[in-house]
């Protein structure tokens, strides 16, 4: 058995599809097909692919060692790989920039992708526009975003600015007693954007993975 099929053999027996694998190994769904049809013989994110697989990546590799499934049959106390926590829809900016209003949008309509992270009800899917977030965060990348969760000095938030009709995507500076949103890109026109009062933070990102 090559690595390809030892991959595809824990994401089944992990009750995993391919893009579940890739969202929480930060792979792309077609990087997980190359993997398992043994076009990559290599991956580069081995070490995520195998924890996402709940095995080493010795196990991955060269097929040495016990995966946690192989333990638990002689332990149960073994815990389990990775669970999904919920599932949160993908929406547009526009629609994240009125997300308090919750009310106002089908979000039961919408395309929904599975969260492997603590989250509440209110999260949402957004996919990134741009550039201004590079290298941290690609264009098409999706960034889970939970209006509950806290947004301190270095968190990467979701934003509404007053003069604009949809959301943006920042770093949240906060310094002095000023506050600003930043683009992670050094070579983004706009470093810093102040705060005024005329921006209302929409929710902080709690966790990324590559879009399909």
């Amino acid at each position: 058995m090559d690595l390809g099929k030892r991959v595809e053999k824990r994401r089944i027996q992990l009750g995993m599809t391919q893009a579940q694998l890739g969202l929480i190994a930060g792979l792309a769904q077609n990087s997980i097909h190359n993997i398992e049809s043994g076009e990559t013989k290599r991956p580069r994110k081995i070490d995520a692919l195998a924890e996402a697989l709940n095995c080493t990546p010795e196990y991955l590799l060269f097929g040495i060692g016990e995966t946690q499934a192989d333990k638990k049959s002689a332990n149960n106390n073994v815990s389990p790989g990775p669970t999904i926590k919920a599932t949160a829809p993908l929406i547009s900016w526009v629609q994240a920039g009125s997300w308090s209003e919750i009310t106002e949008i089908k979000a039961y309509d919408a395309e929904r992708f599975m969260c492997p992270v603590n989250c509440s009800d209110l999260t949402f899917v957004l996919k990134v526009q741009g550039i201004s977030m590079e290298p941290k965060f690609d264009e098409g990348d999706l960034i889970f975003v939970d209006p509950e969760a806290e947004c301190i000095h270095g968190s990467y938030v979701v934003a509404r600015l007053d003069d604009d009709n949809q959301a943006t995507f920042k770093q949240l500076i906060i310094e002095g007693g000023h506050k600003f949103l930043k683009a992670a890109n050094p070579n983004w026109p706009e470093q810093l954007i102040p705060i005024n009062g005329n921006c209302t933070l929409v929710g902080k990102v709690i966790f990324t993975g590559k879009s399909l």
